[in-house]
């Protein structure tokens, strides 16, 4: 399902990254874990919904609830740079005033996508890097972390498996776990509003400094309450190249297509045809969802006014909780 043409009160849709773990090698057990992950960042957001709360306070409980959750590469889970650390992006936009804030190459901060927030809220900028983005979130009073919060010894397995496999001068396998691996969550509040967050440690073994899609706005995050609000996960190179978030709003404002066409038409005919493996979450302004993705999988869910808790993660159908 990545296509809803139902109007809602309020919506929301998750990912927990595209490029899934491959369907042999999910056991039981892991596969639960996944959906109980997506399952409560879905909970999160949906209670603020509910309650009458803003599009942009729901995104920011979903994805914190994803950064919080070691299986997912944002937070606690972030994967590993080449040379053994940890730089994690993230970026937060109001579909209502177009405000948005995002950080990069970031350590230290609990939530990643609080930090974006407080650019956003506490600055008149939008993206902050480095030192100054640390400052901030300490004035701000964000919960700070050390690197032992951080590490999860699946991710440092993961970087120790690349740095193998690229020194063995193997060819491209197409891997798209060790390109992949991002958070974020879209949602449309009652008073009609949307939101968009993102939150992401990158790719694994990634150049140090390297930043992708996620934290730029337009590319990886995207909100305007005239068309819609997206949250992308994939290869970032080819989201930022191709400005996608933005993309597919436009093709909304001025080609009059249904956030599915738009959505569709750049996942799957734009960037699928060059490589440009990942997905994404949308909604528009009437609740509708479209979740496309144009690789093996993507960790994804969707809730809304007037039904269940939505999961999956591979093309297969959506596992249905309340």
């Amino acid at each position: 399902m990545t296509r809803d043409d139902n109007p809602q009160p309020f919506a929301l849709a998750i990912h927990g990254g595209a490029g899934t773990i491959d369907a042999s090698l999910l056991t039981p057990e892991l596969e639960d874990a996944y959906h109980a992950g997506l399952r409560a960042a879905l909970l999160a957001g949906r209670a603020v919904l509910a309650a009458g709360g803003t599009a942009l306070d729901a995104v920011t409980a979903a994805v914190m609830a994803l950064e919080d959750e070691p299986l997912f590469n944002a937070g606690r889970g972030a994967v590993f740079t080449a040379d053994g650390a940890q730089e994690m992006d993230a970026a937060i936009m109001d579909g209502r005033t177009r405000a948005a804030g995002a950080v990069a190459g970031l350590f230290g901060p609990r939530n990643p996508i609080l930090a974006a927030r407080a650019v956003m809220e506490r600055t008149d900028h939008v993206l902050l890097i480095g030192d100054g983005a640390l400052d901030l979130c300490r004035r701000a009073g964000l919960a700070m972390e050390e690197a032992p919060y951080f590490f999860t010894q699946a991710r440092w397995d993961a970087l120790q498996a690349e740095l193998a496999f690229r020194a063995s001068g193997a060819p491209d396998d197409g891997n798209e776990q060790r390109r992949h691996g991002t958070v974020g969550a879209v949602a449309r509040d009652v008073h009609g509003d949307v939101a968009a967050a993102t939150s992401t440690g990158g790719m694994t073994a990634k150049a140090v400094g390297r930043v992708g899609d996620s934290p730029l706005i337009g590319a990886g995050t995207y909100a305007d309450n005239d068309t819609c609000a997206i949250s992308a996960t994939g290869h970032g190179e080819h989201f930022i190249r191709h400005v996608v978030a933005h993309e597919i709003a436009a093709r909304m404002r001025w080609g009059g297509q249904s956030l599915f066409e738009a959505a569709d038409a750049v996942v799957v005919g734009q960037l699928g045809p060059i490589g440009g493996s990942g997905g994404l979450v949308a909604v528009d302004r009437e609740g509708r969802v479209s979740l496309p993705f144009n690789c093996s999988g993507m960790y994804r869910g969707i809730a809304k006014a007037d039904g269940p808790l939505l999961t999956a993660i591979h093309r297969e159908d959506y596992r249905v909780s309340r």
